[in-house]
């Protein structure tokens, strides 16, 4: 097991965050949540903040977690990691061009903060999105199967396409820096309440095309970012966040030719195996799925 980290996580009250944050908490590591929105948890400490103000991203970095770090008398810890969720989490809440602004210049705010205070590692939540199908007009197919990180990403909408921009500011502070900065294409997220939707997905699959059949259990995710915190050395790095297996009951192969006719594959599929491709955190992170929807739902 790693040694215990300070972590500030950005947007830990968030869909995803609220279930990251606790599994961060029980491997040990001491959590500051920076968002609009306290998270109510056991163990967590709060600080609101915007992270489009650049001067509030300095500030929590440099901040106490709570009054408990007030008494050794040796001044503020420094930050192990940054872990960054916040973000106006799709289109269609917030004007586009707001969208933009906000999950572009946020993360600037949040990665700049990062580096220049010597933060070696940073972790930033990118999307599936990249990959231009998800909020696509009309229908539209990716160019191979299974979706991996080399994909040449093309979304048309502003959600997807600040995610992209997201991508290449942490890569251009990685080369600047020289630290590890990983970027998670993070899937559908599932919450565990959620998998009573499943039975829904089995009888109209059509309605997870857009994700590309993809799914991300939000406890995995919490495994996936944890073992990002634990990994380093990579320097920047995309990672795909996914489940082993997509999120419907149909092999992968006839997946493919019924919802994604034409499309060629770039390799042999397992039968299951998620065409939203978690290959590479498995090889590299040594993610090991824990959550498989198989274990909650009947078929």
């Amino acid at each position: 097991m790693q040694k215990p980290k300070r972590i500030l996580f950005t947007g830990g009250s968030g869909k995803a965050g609220r279930h990251v944050v606790p599994y961060l908490l029980d491997r040990g590591h001491r959590v500051v949540n920076v968002d609009l929105t306290p998270l109510a948890h056991p163990g967590v400490d709060n600080l609101t903040a915007d992270i489009t103000d650049s001067g509030q991203m300095f500030n929590v970095m440099t901040s106490y977690a709570n009054f408990d770090e007030l008494e050794p008398g040796n001044g503020v810890p420094r930050f192990d990691a940054v872990v960054h969720f916040a973000a106006v989490p799709r289109i269609l809440i917030r004007p586009d061009n707001e969208t933009f602004r906000i999950n572009t210049v946020g993360t600037y705010n949040v990665i700049e903060a990062a580096v220049k205070l010597g933060i070696r590692k940073i972790v930033i939540a990118s999307s599936e999105t990249t990959y231009g199908v998800c909020f696509a007009d009309g229908e539209v197919n990716p160019c191979v199967l299974p979706l991996e990180e080399d994909y040449d990403v093309d979304p048309m909408d502003s959600y997807g396409l600040s995610k992209v921009v997201n991508e290449k500011t942490a890569r251009a502070f990685q080369r600047r820096s020289g630290f590890d900065i990983y970027a998670l294409r993070i899937g559908n997220v599932i919450e565990p309440h959620e998998y009573d939707r499943f039975p829904g997905f089995f009888a109209h699959p059509e309605v997870r095309r857009r994700n590309v059949f993809c799914y991300i259990d939000a406890r995995d995710l919490g495994q996936i970012v944890d073992r990002c915190l634990a990994t380093d050395g990579l320097g920047f790095q995309i990672f795909n966040a996914g489940n082993d297996t997509n999120s419907v009951n149909i092999p992968s192969k006839e997946l493919a030719a019924r919802f994604f006719p034409g499309v060629p594959l770039t390799r042999e599929l397992g039968e299951h195996e998620a065409l939203y491709s978690n290959r590479k955190i498995r090889e590299v992170l040594g993610f090991v799925e824990e959550h498989d929807w198989r274990k909650y739902v009947k078929q």
